[in-house]
C-alpha cells in the first residue's frame, strides 16, 4: 500500500480549534479485492469516520429542459430505500447519529457519509441502498420538488443570485455550465420520477467516482466494506463528461435592474484550468490582486482608500471543462461606475508592472501558512483527498505543494498576469440601480 504524509489537527477533528497541535498521519492508498479505490487517513484516535465520493459529471449534463435533474436527485437519495421509506430512512440515520447527504455542482456529484465507528458497518450499508435502491416515492419527491420550486422563485428578487445567474447564462449561452444548478420553474416541474432513476442508471457508477475516508477504520476494513457499499454501481457511467468549452469572450456589461439601495457587481473572465503549468504563478498572484482579503491590491484601492465597498474579492475558478478568473463586491448605486473602473485599473496595473518581492514573498508566506488551517475537520481532510485524486495531483502533493509556490517568482507573476489579465474581454453584470452605467456600456 501507498502511504504518504499529512499534517492532521487532531483536536481540529474534535472542536474544529484553529490552534489545535499537528501530528504526522499517513495518507494510504487502498484498493479493494474489487479494485474500488480510495485514500484514506486512519486516525484510531478519534472514534469518527467520514467519507467523500464524488462522481464526475454534475449538473451541467443535465437534459436540456431538465435542468436541475441532479439537484433534485441529490435531494432525494436519502429520502427512502429500498424497504425503507423516507421516514423509516431518516429515523435510522437520527437513531444511529449518522450524517449522509449528497449535493451538486456543476461539474460533480458528491456524496457525504459521517458516522461514529461504532455505527460503521451500518452506515457504509445505508450509503449503499441509497445509491443503489432509492425509492423516489410520489410523496418525498414532489415535497422536495415543491422546496426548490420555493427556493427558485426567493432568487428571483435575491440580487446575488440574480447576478451569478445573469453571468453565467450570458458567458456560457449555449452550454450547461450557463444554466443554473438548481434549474428554473419549468424545467423543474418537468421532471419526473423516471428520469431521477435514470440519472442514478447512468452517473453513479464506479469509473467515474473518487472516495476520501478519515477516522477510525484500518486499511484492510475498508477495503472489504468499498466492494460491499459501492461494488453494486454499475462499471461505467452512461453519461461521460462533456468537452472543453469557454465562456463567450466578447466584452460586455450587464445591467439587471433591482430597486436596492447598493449594485452587486460580479466580473469575470476566461482563466486557467488546475492542470495549467502557469497555474501556480496565478494562485500567488491572485493572492496579491484579490485573494488576500483587506491586504489585496483591490481592497487597498477600492475599499481602504475610497470606502466604495466593505469587500472585495476575485478568485481563480478551474472547473471540470472550462476555467474563469472570477470576483465580485458590492457598492453604492451611485459609486458603483467608480468601483469598476478602480477595479480594471488594478487588472491593468497587475498586467503591466506584476508584483513587488515583499508582495511576492508575503503570498508565499500566507498560502503555504494558513493552508493547514484548512484541515480543521475529518471532512474538509476527506475532501482534500478527493480533490488530489480528482486532479492528479499524486499522493505526495501536500509534501510538494509548498515548493510550487515557493518556486514562482516575480517574472512567472508579470507572464501570467499578461496571460490572464485581459481586460478587453472582461464581462461584467450588475444587479441594483447603478448610476453612470447601462447595458453593453
Amino acid at each position: 500500500m501507498q502511504m504518504r504524509k499529512i499534517l492532521l489537527p487532531l483536536a481540529a477533528l474534535a472542536a474544529a480549534s484553529l490552534s489545535a497541535p499537528s501530528v504526522a498521519a499517513d495518507i494510504t492508498r487502498v484498493v479493494s479485492p474489487g479494485g474500488i479505490e480510495a485514500w484514506l487517513v486512519n486516525e484510531p484516535s478519534i472514534p469518527i469516520i467520514s467519507l467523500e465520493v464524488v462522481w464526475e459529471g454534475g449538473a451541467r449534463l443535465d437534459p436540456e429542459g431538465k435542468a436541475g435533474l441532479a439537484n433534485l436527485v441529490s435531494a432525494l437519495l436519502d429520502e427512502g430505500s429500498g424497504d425503507l421509506d423516507s421516514a423509516a430512512f431518516q429515523a435510522r440515520l437520527k437513531d444511529l447519529a449518522i450524517g449522509l447527504s449528497f449535493d451538486t455542482g456543476k461539474d460533480t456529484f458528491r456524496g457525504s457519509l459521517r458516522t461514529l465507528a461504532k455505527n460503521r458497518d451500518e452506515a457504509f450499508a445505508l450509503l449503499a441502498r441509497a445509491m443503489t435502491k432509492p425509492r423516489f416515492d410520489t410523496q418525498p419527491v414532489e415535497r422536495i420538488r415543491g422546496q426548490i420550486l420555493t427556493g427558485i422563485a426567493r432568487d428571483r428578487t435575491n440580487p446575488r443570485s440574480l447576478v451569478g445567474r445573469g453571468w453565467f447564462s450570458a458567458a456560457y449561452p449555449d452550454d450547461g455550465y450557463g444554466r443554473p444548478t438548481d434549474g428554473t420553474d419549468e424545467s423543474v416541474r418537468a421532471i419526473e420520477i423516471a428520469d431521477l432513476r435514470q440519472f442514478v442508471a447512468d452517473r453513479l457508477a464506479r469509473d467515474n467516482m473518487t472516495i476520501g475516508v478519515v477516522g477510525d477504520i484500518s486499511p484492510e476494513t475498508l477495503a472489504a466494506l468499498l466492494d460491499s457499499t459501492f461494488g453494486g454501481l454499475p462499471g461505467k457511467a452512461r453519461d461521460g463528461t462533456g468537452s472543453d468549452v469557454w465562456p463567450v469572450d466578447d466584452p460586455d456589461l450587464q445591467v439587471i435592474e433591482q430597486q436596492t439601495p447598493q449594485s452587486i457587481v460580479m466580473f469575470g473572465m476566461r482563466g486557467l484550468k488546475r492542470d495549467d503549468p502557469d497555474y501556480y504563478a496565478a494562485y500567488v498572484m491572485n493572492y496579491v490582486l484579490g485573494g488576500g482579503g483587506l491586504t489585496s491590491r483591490l481592497a487597498e484601492s477600492v475599499r481602504e482608500k475610497r470606502g466604495l465597498t466593505y469587500s472585495i474579492y476575485s478568485y481563480l475558478n478551474p472547473m471540470a471543462e472550462t476555467a474563469l478568473y472570477m470576483g465580485g463586491f458590492s457598492s453604492s448605486n451611485e459609486t458603483v461606475a467608480q468601483a469598476i473602473e478602480l477595479t480594471r485599473a488594478e487588472f491593468v496595473r497587475m498586467r503591466d508592472e506584476g508584483v513587488t518581492e515583499e508582495e511576492l514573498a508575503d503570498a508565499k508566506t500566507y498560502l503555504n501558512g494558513s493552508f493547514p488551517l484548512r484541515l480543521t475537520s475529518n471532512s474538509r481532510i476527506a475532501q482534500t483527498m478527493v480533490a488530489m485524486q480528482r486532479h492528479n495531483l499524486g499522493i505526495d502533493y501536500l509534501d510538494r505543494r509548498p515548493d510550487y509556490i515557493n518556486a514562482v517568482t516575480a517574472e512567472d507573476v508579470r507572464r501570467v498576469a499578461k496571460r490572464l489579465l485581459r481586460t478587453e474581454n472582461l464581462r461584467l453584470v450588475v444587479v441594483g440601480k447603478p448610476k453612470g452605467l447601462s447595458q453593453g456600456g
